[in-house]
């Protein structure tokens, strides 16, 4: 491209000077906004205050259904094993209902995910980048808390989040409701003399009761089974982890970094990879003029614009088309923009796969 693209970043520009002196400040533009240092803090501020209020409402209701677990397995066991009769089937109720407790929990660890996440990602392009001068948070820090606000998504798996909350909590529950269960069965009426007697007294109707305890294992393997599947996955960067991975600094100095090759690290790098492989774009902008187009879009959105040289076979007259790179949440401004310029114009959107340069990915972090 005959002109490198602009990166698309928060900066400042000079202000009037105040009546009557000679001192200016600093304003703060994004997208054609402008906001001085001051008002831009404020709302950042607040807006931060907002996310981490929201990650405690989810944060405690995860705690709650955790407690719902907790109190009823607590109160079944008390009930079968104070009642005289063997009532121990009630422990496959209460097993099925805290698996119901395991899937609400989820969906709601989910969501917590969501709102922990944009906090963190303020923690660590915002205000960190404010104690370690000079002020370099990430090229696209903005870009990617702009892209969770409007088109938000969760940042783990429904797989993922079952997996943690059974890893954390429910797994454990399980056994101990596993654990009562043949202690009631071993305990009442009397001690069961042989495992026959045991297997006997486990039957449900015609249900032999090896093949009740069978499912019992069988469930418990599945349990299992999810945890060591779901223990490789780690999109859950809302989770108390580091953003970087201390073997991207020191490479081959780290211990074992060479054997961590296939590893994709940790999950603030995986963050940052998938926040720079968002969804980009290519606009092909054909305007009456657009020389005022490619000012107002460098300008205003601090992109760069390629003219291309083309001839309209329509009224055969000869113009040029603007080449314009950008993310998907910028599409609406850039239509904004010509539309003022050029109500009759043209705009044609095509996905890009990757757009490296500056901007947008380094050219020298591509890999």
């Amino acid at each position: 491209m005959s002109e490198n693209e602009q990166p698309n970043t928060t900066h400042f520009d000079a202000a009037e000077p105040a009546a009557g002196g000679t001192s200016y400040e600093a304003v703060w533009t994004f997208r054609g906004y402008k906001m001085r240092p001051s008002e831009f803090n404020t709302a950042m501020v607040h807006y931060y205050r907002a996310e981490i209020q929201r990650s405690n409402v989810w944060r405690s209701r995860l705690d709650t259904t955790t407690n719902w677990a907790v109190v009823t397995v607590a109160a079944s066991i008390t009930f079968v094993f104070a009642a005289p009769a063997n009532h121990w089937g009630v422990f496959l109720l209460v097993m099925l209902l805290t698996l119901l407790f395991l899937f609400m929990e989820a969906r709601r660890y989910r969501y917590y995910e969501l709102w922990s996440l944009r906090a963190r990602l303020m923690e660590t392009d915002f205000f960190a980048a404010m104690l370690v001068p000079p002020f370099a948070p990430h090229a696209e820090w903005n870009e990617t808390l702009a892209e969770s606000l409007l088109q938000p998504e969760f940042p783990i798996s429904r797989l993922e989040a079952v997996g943690r909350r059974l890893r954390n909590n429910y797994l454990s529950i399980f056994f101990i409701i596993f654990a009562a269960v043949i202690m009631k069965l071993y305990l009442h009426p009397t001690e069961a003399g042989s495992l026959a007697e045991l297997l006997s007294r486990a039957g449900i109707g015609p249900v032999p009761g090896s093949v009740v305890l069978g499912a019992h294992v069988v469930f418990l393997g599945i349990l299992l089974l999810t945890v060591l599947i779901t223990r490789g996955l780690h999109e859950a960067s809302g989770e108390v982890l580091p953003k970087y991975d201390i073997g991207d600094f020191l490479g081959d100095l780290w211990p074992g970094h060479g054997e961590r090759e296939t590893d994709t690290g940790s999950a603030w790098s995986r963050l940052s990879i998938r926040s720079r492989r968002r969804q980009q774009v290519m606009a092909l902008i054909v305007a009456a003029d657009p020389a005022k187009v490619a000012a107002r879009v460098i300008a205003e959105m601090k992109r760069g614009a390629t003219a291309l040289h083309g001839r309209g076979m329509f009224l055969k007259q000869e113009r040029d088309v603007l080449l314009v790179a950008l993310t998907v949440t910028e599409i609406e401004q850039l239509k904004l923009i010509v539309g003022e310029e050029d109500p009759h114009a043209f705009i044609t959107v095509i996905p890009a796969k990757e757009v490296v340069g500056e901007g947008f990915v380094p050219l020298d972090n591509n890999h």
